[in-house]
């Protein structure tokens, strides 16, 4: 069976429609927690059923774009700091033994960069964090003490980063 992307896919892809545009700049997203107010991103530390510690999706916060590509030297260079800094908070706070940056956008066709720590105790070590999730699997979320706890903590260690706006 071919696949092929939808019918409104360049339309979602320059704007239309855009889920994260649309949503603005809240302090939660699906039941996802800001951790970080960047100048030009908002990082969010993820509860849900990806289960894994640590799990951070940075998003572009400037006008639609859908692909790193389309940034400007000087807005890919903030961008790109400001996943760093979050990334190094994440790596600070929980110890992974290994950072995995996914920038995909095959979804939602807003720039946003995926920060998935890995474990030793990953059920898939060594594969890509897509195989993670395979279907018919499913991972408790984040105890909800725990997931407040973490908030808690990065939001004060990513407070002291340069770049941040409030």
């Amino acid at each position: 069976m071919t696949r092929t992307w939808d019918a409104d896919w360049e339309a979602r892809r320059a704007g239309q429609a855009c889920p994260m545009c649309a949503e603005g700049r809240p302090d939660d997203s699906h039941g996802n927690a800001r951790i970080f107010a960047g100048r030009v991103s908002d990082a969010y530390l993820v509860r849900g059923d990806v289960g894994q510690p640590g799990y951070t999706i940075v998003i572009w916060r400037g006008p639609h774009i859908a692909d790193p590509t389309q940034l400007s030297d000087a807005d890919a260079t903030a961008f790109f700091r400001e996943v760093l800094t979050v990334a190094r908070s994440l790596e600070a706070h929980y110890r992974p033994a290994k950072l995995n940056f996914e920038t995909l956008g095959n979804t939602v066709p807003h720039l946003h960069t995926h920060v998935i720590p890995r474990y030793v105790t990953d059920d898939s070590p060594g594969e890509p964090a897509r195989l993670m999730r395979l279907p018919g699997t499913h991972r408790e979320p984040i105890p909800e003490a725990i997931f407040h706890r973490d908030v808690a903590a990065l939001r004060v260690a990513l407070s002291r980063s340069p770049g941040r706006s409030r």
